[in-house]
């Protein structure tokens, strides 16, 4: 598999090189050099798989040899050790449920596949894991990579900005998990990491890898699962199909572009957000201008200058496709509580990031068309929210209840790249 720096189409590198790098020069993400695409058939066909079986020929696709097929499929079993359900919620909607994993929330597919992809390609390599999380990040890599041997794992996250179950899930590990609390938002997050790997010696010294959604090896995981929603909707309305995404750093969307690139039947997408609009704007507008990022109940979707928007980009322009064929909604929160409670009532507990997604897709859905949100994290990580809205105690999962008393082993620091490099040499370098 080759890819290329969307910043520097000159540097190019194979799978193994990106998952162990992240980023490229000038902090350019890695895209794909070829597309792969199946034909109707090939697609009729991957649907009757099961899960891993049709995710391993889905990753084999971009990947080629560089992993061997039955060492890929290994991987991928170990990965995707959980299931990800379509649940209806409405005659003509329904929604994945993405949640099911050990930090309950959709990056534990990404997270999961990641470890194991760079515990293929690094060896015996020691790895320094550096990352920015609005919520669901930091756990899903937290609980991927603790106790690996030769990595160690630094995850920056907005202090006071993630819920308290979120922070509890990621913060109470130890051992080679280090967690830092910034005082600032997640964008500051995202600068410092983006500083970090700007620091030749920095980057040398740690061996520094990203586990954000701008590391490829996250990215292809996560085009699997749109598979697997596809796989359990009636054949008769694949070709009517619109998928409402919650969009916050859209890493997400941008696999399922990348499914629907690949022939999977989606007739159109919805990016959904919240008040953290800049794409929205830039879709109605024509002009990229991120405005200071807002919190809202929708917390992991705070992202005013979201990382992934170059790949979109990309991808449309290789695909002769118009940004303009591209759905788009903001909600505040006002309306996120209005539609958890609408929901509640139609007999499904949601939480707002998933409620923000519904609301657009209600909202966008034409007739004769069939509409799934993405459900991509576990009412109960967003508990005291959702209980304010509405009026009732959610049970805890015992992935939360097990760690819901345990103390915080975060560490505290403002958003100072110099204070920050001194705790990465002092953590991490062995």
């Amino acid at each position: 598999m080759k890819l290329y720096n969307l910043k520097d189409n000159s540097e190019q590198v194979s799978f193994s090189q990106a998952v162990k790098q992240g980023l490229g020069k000038q902090q350019g993400l890695f895209f794909p050099q070829d597309l792969p695409e199946f034909s109707q058939a090939e697609i009729d066909e991957l649907l009757k798989l099961d899960f891993v079986t049709r995710s391993s020929r889905i990753l084999t696709a971009f990947i080629g040899d560089e992993i061997p097929e039955a060492e890929l499929a290994a991987r991928v079993k170990a990965a995707f050790a959980f299931p990800a359900p379509v649940t209806p919620v409405e005659a003509d909607v329904a929604t994945l449920e993405l949640y099911h994993g050990p930090t309950l929330a959709f990056k534990d597919f990404g997270g999961r596949f990641m470890a194991q992809a760079l515990a293929q390609v690094a060896g015996e390599q020691p790895v320094t894991i550096l990352t920015a999380t609005s919520g669901d990040t930091g756990a899903a890599v937290a609980h991927a990579f603790y106790r690996l041997n030769n990595v160690q794992v630094v995850i920056l996250y907005p202090e006071g900005k993630i819920s308290p179950l979120q922070e509890k899930l990621f913060c109470t590990l130890g051992e080679n998990i280090h967690t830092v609390a910034i005082k600032d938002d997640f964008d500051a997050c995202q600068s410092l990491v983006k500083q970090a790997f700007d620091d030749e010696e920095l980057k040398k010294a740690l061996h520094l890898n990203s586990a954000n959604s701008i590391n490829i090896s996250r990215l292809l995981a996560q085009i699997c699962y749109y598979f697997e929603a596809v796989a359990q909707i009636p054949a008769e309305k694949r070709d009517q199909l619109v998928i409402s995404v919650p969009s916050g750093n859209f890493g997400d969307l941008t696999a399922g572009l990348l499914a629907k690139a690949m022939g999977l039947p989606v007739k159109r997408f919805i990016a959904a957000t919240n008040v953290n609009d800049t794409v929205p704007r830039f879709l109605e507008e024509g002009e990229w201008k991120p405005h200071q990022t807002v919190a809202t109940l929708s917390n992991a979707m705070d992202v005013s200058q979201p990382n992934n928007w170059p790949r979109i980009e990309e991808l449309f322009r290789r695909k002769g496709w118009s940004l303009s064929e591209l759905g788009h909604g903001v909600v505040n929160d006002d309306v996120t509580k209005e539609t958890v409670k609408e929901l509640d009532k139609k007999g499904y507990v949601s939480e707002p990031h998933a409620a923000v997604a519904y609301r657009i897709l209600r909202d966008q859905l034409q007739d004769g068309e069939y509409g799934l949100f993405l459900g991509t994290a576990h009412p109960a990580k967003f508990k005291e929210s959702v209980e304010a809205i509405l009026g009732k105690q959610l049970p805890l999962p015992a992935e939360l209840a097990e760690r819901a008393d345990l103390p915080l082993l975060s560490h505290f620091l403002p958003a100072d790249f110099a204070q920050l490099r001194t705790f990465l040499m002092e953590r991490t370098v062995k």
